[in-house]
């Protein structure tokens, strides 16, 4: 799949200057000062600047302003592919030299996450840190030894399946439902081994299950929802939340369609989603993965036709999730701003969240779980 969530923004104008922000962006006094203190993590997501040549990896003076004034210190960002494509490896290596560029060229903006100490530098010297993380194992398979040259290569997070079936097990598309292969347990062991995250997003109701039953470490959900509120395939049923809270982990809940029927969901839907994941795990265990990242999408002519071809390469590679559509944007409109998180954080303030429930959901339980995982 060439058309990655990062191309599909970039093209959208994801970036848009706070001047022309949709929304409420700039608008009120700004983030409180617990945000501003906090450590803010989107345990899924993209970023791009549409403003540059294609080619180009140093990230424009306005788009790095965006960034900032989003509040967020940590994304974790996806090295591609995804998907049972022709050369996974070869794909992965090409991916991984396009993030190489764009660490590269921005050394004074871009931290490489590699332990949780490095999410406190990228926070104490004003940096946005970047945590490196796959959404398949396609390109493991099973050599297994490729793990470790992930871990080499700065990649810290693996999902071990996407949306269709791959050696490991079974996605959240995957009609027969059936679950951990052999190699899926050999592959989570060695995961922990490399003390790498093991993420179970994409997966089949039976794979996260047994995934979250068979891990020995914390492990995350880092986007999703609640399936007991809306029963969609990317959804994750009560007993996955809760065992995945059980073993110190963290699920993480996705600004995404797919929070109701209509693929148009409301903030309060999404609230509604929070609520009942922080209920189910408790508030240690849950946390925020957009899914779509820090930075709104411009509903533009160009982002209608980016989006439109991004949509179509996903349905023709069998990797469209139900509710996705040609035009159907990946995101939660009352939220589609650049003051996105702390609009949200205020909204949840007024139903009653204190600040430090709401420190641990927008960062706090997803550093816990990092550095339980990798230490730091």
């Amino acid at each position: 799949m060439r058309i990655d969530r990062r191309t599909m923004l970039c093209g959208a104008g994801a970036a848009a200057t706070l001047a022309g922000a949709p929304l409420s962006a700039m608008q009120g006094a700004g983030p409180p000062a617990w945000f501003r203190r906090a450590i803010i993590i989107d345990a899924l997501g993209g970023f791009g600047d549409p403003d540059v040549d294609e080619g180009v990896s140093r990230y424009t003076d306005g788009n790095w302003a965006d960034t900032l004034a989003t509040g967020v210190t940590v994304i974790r960002d996806t090295v591609m592919p995804v998907g049972n494509v022709p050369d996974p490896w070869a794909e992965y290596q090409a991916s991984m030299a396009e993030k190489r560029s764009i660490f590269g060229a921005n050394p004074d903006r871009f931290i490489h996450v590699r332990s949780a100490a490095d999410v406190l530098k990228a926070k104490r010297e004003g940096k946005f840190g970047v945590v490196l993380g796959t959404q398949d194992t396609c390109m493991v398979g099973p050599e297994l030894d490729r793990l470790a040259q992930l871990k080499k290569d700065g990649v810290m997070t693996v999902q071990l399946t996407y949306n269709n079936a791959n050696l490991s097990g079974d996605g959240a598309l995957e009609p027969r439902n059936a679950g951990l292969t052999k190699l899926g347990k050999k592959t989570i062991e060695r995961i922990e081994a490399e003390k790498l995250l093991l993420d179970l997003s994409h997966g089949g109701v039976r794979t996260m299950a047994e995934g979250a039953a068979f891990a020995k470490r914390p492990l995350v959900i880092s986007h999703s929802a609640a399936r007991d509120l809306f029963d969609h395939p990317r959804n994750t049923h009560d007993s996955t939340i809760r065992a995945v809270a059980d073993k110190g982990g963290v699920v993480g809940v996705y600004i995404m369609p797919f929070l109701r029927a209509d693929s148009k969901p409301s903030g309060a839907d999404l609230i509604a989603h929070i609520e009942h994941v922080a209920k189910v795990a408790g508030e240690d265990h849950v946390g925020i993965g957009s899914d779509n990242g820090p930075l709104p999408i411009v509903i533009t002519p160009k982002a209608i036709e980016e989006n439109r071809k991004w949509a179509a390469e996903r349905i023709k590679a069998g990797i469209a999730s139900p509710g996705e559509g040609l035009d159907v944007f990946p995101i939660v409109a009352d939220y589609n701003s650049v003051d996105r998180y702390w609009r949200l954080a205020r909204d949840l303030a007024k139903r009653g969240w204190s600040e430090a429930r709401l420190e641990k959901l927008f960062g706090g339980n997803f550093l816990r779980v990092y550095r339980d995982a990798w230490g730091g």
